[in-house]
């Protein structure tokens, strides 16, 4: 694993293109939002309309009980070789582009250079990184958002809550082949022995950050394809 990882690790462009634009919105600037949510999405122009539907209609219902909520939706179009971009901003042309932004990238970097790009573009005081295949419900964005809340006081306005769906290991098993169950269980047992030990599930694709922990977090980054 760590030689794969040194080959394929090269020096990340702090931006994209679409981000060197003097009116976008950088990381660095004070959060005027209190919610980003920012979707990497690689040739998803089938599963990403399900995730957004049931996104925007969550966060729209949510602002119109406590208007001083405040949103935005970024999709980070990674290089996608279908029909993605031209979803994603069908969503920005309903809703406006204050609310849903469109980021595409010249050449697929992986889901961690997508994920990165958007979190750099972002305005809100929180970041949730959601994935566009809709796996995780996402009005249980209220748990781990109650999981942020528990965290207080954040040191130095550091946080992260990360989502878990090893609750439902069980049933997914019962849908895989051995021979993935055995490379699911090979590399939980990786994680765990070489990286991290207290969470289950570290591939769930529904993490909350605090604005400064995500700029802490994404600005050390090496490795975009993971």
């Amino acid at each position: 694993i760590c030689v794969i990882a040194h080959v394929t690790a090269k020096t990340m462009p702090h931006e994209d293109a679409e981000c060197r634009k003097a009116s976008a919105p950088n990381i660095h600037d004070p959060a005027t939002r209190e919610l980003s949510v920012v979707v990497p999405s690689y040739n998803e122009e089938n599963r990403l309309p399900l995730m957004m539907d049931e996104a925007l209609d969550y966060l729209e219902k949510r602002q119109k009980q406590d208007p001083s909520f405040t949103y935005e939706v970024i999709v980070v179009n990674d290089g996608s070789k279908d029909q993605t971009a031209k979803v994603a901003k069908e969503y920005s042309k309903k809703y406006g582009s204050d609310k849903v932004r469109v980021i595409s990238l010249e050449k697929n970097r992986g889901k961690g250079g997508a994920v990165r790009t958007g979190v750099f573009s972002s305005r809100g005081q929180k970041i949730l990184m959601a994935d566009a295949d809709g796996a995780t419900k996402f009005a249980d964005i209220e748990k781990v958002e109650e999981g942020l809340k528990n965290l207080r006081p954040w040191p130095n306005g550091m946080a992260i809550s990360c989502g878990s769906r090893a609750h439902l290991e069980k049933d997914s098993i019962a849908k895989r082949s051995y021979f993935r169950t055995l490379l699911m269980y090979g590399f939980h047992f990786l994680v765990w022995f070489l990286c991290v030990k207290e969470i289950r599930d570290t591939q769930c694709g529904f993490k909350l950050l605090t604005r400064e922990a995500a700029l802490q977090t994404f600005s050390n980054l090496h490795i975009e394809r993971w």
